[in-house]
């Protein structure tokens, strides 16, 4: 995934990279990470954790219902970027604004596949 071929941005106080996978079984597959280096306490590290995971786990459905995410699934990481403890609010008001993203985007990445498209001929004959 960070090899290359991933696409990313940042809404602070995360980075967020996502990237289309054959071999997931999920829809979506999420990695969390919060840096050792600025936060030394295993406590602090897990408590950003649990909030970015409750605000995916909050806002994940309309992401799941996209049709996108039903050809190819993804995977997602989150990456802490703050130097301290951002309150919750403001993380999960990132977190939605990052799924409505990857939700829009990935839905440009996939091409609409064959039978959508001969479904779309079917309902209108006048244009075929």
């Amino acid at each position: 995934m960070f090899a290359g071929g991933a696409r990313s941005f940042s809404l602070y106080p995360l980075r967020v990279v996502y990237q289309s996978s054959d071999t997931l079984t999920a829809p979506a597959a999420i990695l969390i990470s919060v840096s050792k280096r600025r936060f030394k306490r295993a406590v602090d590290r897990n408590l950003l954790k649990r909030r970015i995971r409750e605000a995916y786990r909050l806002h994940k459905p309309p992401l799941l219902e996209t049709p996108a995410l039903k050809q190819r699934p993804l995977a997602i990481a989150f990456i802490y970027l703050s130097p301290k403890i951002e309150p919750w609010h403001l993380i999960e008001t990132r977190v939605k604004t990052a799924l409505a993203r990857i939700a829009e985007q990935s839905s440009r990445l996939v091409p609409p596949s064959a039978d959508s498209a001969a479904s779309a001929q079917a309902t209108n004959p006048a244009e075929a």
